[in-house]
């Protein structure tokens, strides 16, 4: 039997979107590295050197307002719903400034600013915690120190803590869980790095010796993360620099790990992998784990596993948005609430794409049957390589940049 984590099955109910339904361009016509909702409106960062973050209405997405965003880079964008007691949905991003910003659109300006003022370090990623009390960053390396910084948005002067163990790189995901622990009752932190290290941690503790909840080590350059939310063993998601992907026990044992560009398609239709965009789970999405990956024309894949509990289940192609992009996709958005995809691209295009709810012909907690060597014609040859433009930021790194 061919190797079954390679297999990529087409779903009886797979759908092509071949143009957007909108598109516009961001303000500078730089590339779209980052997309969150908001009530009426999507907010898209721009690379550098314009570091800008552009609004859009949803409706129509035209373009209508930009924030200043930050000094250096705007390296990642939040939509939350809480932040220091507010239950209006806001816009929080992160820099190379130092800074994490809360913003306030009516004001065209930032509402909270967090910085750490005793040794400041260039922030990667943040996230804030689901009850809006707390907020957590991940910082660049600078000297022999990459960092998770916590503030109070309320006092946003100085941290709460700093834990400078947890990671030995640039730290470039944090993730809240989203409900706190429920034998602690403590909001827990799931982290990520190029040390190749994904980790847990007790983000109410002060004493980072005691914060680590659980560490697990890929081996290679983690570049995203994120939770799983719904039931079934895997809990957590990771993805590298190098394309591949993983799942991984809430005591963060791997369960799987393979090149995102090893399932490809040959039959009816053809789809070839060149990168990972991104993944997403919530406790309404279907598939439960979904993961968008891209061509370096432009197209876009919805892609599911059949079973993310063991390291050899069959993938399933379940959507296709073609057409929209000439070139690299790098941010895309699941807006469930208006069952719209929006992505934006290396072109300076961000694009509304139409997601119209599916049913799952594969249960993913089963591990099916699935004999490789049947009727389909499956393509087992190695990916091809990816031809990916690198980031300013990090060309002198030779990695590619997603912040």
């Amino acid at each position: 039997m061919a190797e079954r984590h390679k297999l990529l099955l087409e779903s009886p109910q797979l759908q092509e979107e071949k143009f957007p339904q909108r598109f516009s361009f961001s303000s500078s016509k730089s590339y779209i590295l980052s997309i969150a909702a908001l009530p009426g409106h999507y907010a898209a960062s721009n690379s550098a050197p314009s570091n800008v973050i552009d609004i859009f209405d949803k409706t129509t997405l035209q373009g209508f307002q930009t924030l200043s965003g930050h000094e250096v880079a705007t390296t990642s964008l939040r939509a939350v719903d809480n932040l220091a007691g507010s239950m209006k949905r806001c816009l929080v991003s992160s820099g190379k400034d130092g800074s994490v910003k809360a913003w306030d659109e009516r004001s065209n300006s930032h509402s909270i600013k967090m910085t750490d003022t005793r040794k400041q370090h260039g922030i990667l990623c943040c996230d804030v915690s689901p009850d809006g009390m707390t907020v957590a960053a991940g910082t660049e390396l600078q000297g022999d120190d990459a960092v998770i910084v916590y503030w109070d948005p309320r006092q946003p002067a100085a941290p709460l803590r700093v834990h400078g163990s947890t990671h030995s790189d640039d730290i470039t995901s944090v993730s809240f869980a989203p409900s706190k622990d429920e034998d602690s009752q403590t909001n827990v932190l799931l982290s990520a790095s190029t040390d190749g290290l994904v980790s847990t941690s007790n983000a109410d503790e002060d004493d980072e010796d005691e914060a680590v909840i659980q560490v697990g080590n890929w081996g290679c350059s983690v570049s995203q993360a994120g939770w799983i939310q719904q039931d079934g063993s895997a809990s957590i998601w990771a993805a590298s620099d190098m394309e591949t992907f993983s799942t991984w026990t809430s005591e963060l044992d791997q369960l799987l790990s393979l090149d995102i560009r090893a399932p490809v398609l040959h039959q009816r239709r053809t789809w070839v992998t060149d990168y990972l965009i991104t993944a997403h789970s919530t406790a309404t999405s279907v598939p439960n784990l979904s993961v968008f990956t891209g061509t370096n024309e432009g197209d876009v894949a919805l892609l599911s596993n059949m079973n993310t509990s063991v390291p050899d289940a069959p993938w399933c192609l379940h959507k296709l948005w073609t057409h929209g992009h000439a070139g690299v996709v790098r941010s895309l958005l699941w807006d469930e609430e208006n069952r719209t995809i929006v992505t934006g691209g290396e072109d300076t295009k961000i694009n509304a794409w139409p997601i119209l709810p599916m049913e799952l012909e594969v249960n993913e907690d089963e591990d099916e049957d699935v004999d490789s060597e049947g009727d389909m014609d499956v393509d087992m040859a190695s990916p091809k390589g990816r031809k990916r433009e690198l980031d300013r930021d990090s060309e002198q790194k030779g990695k590619r940049a997603r912040r």
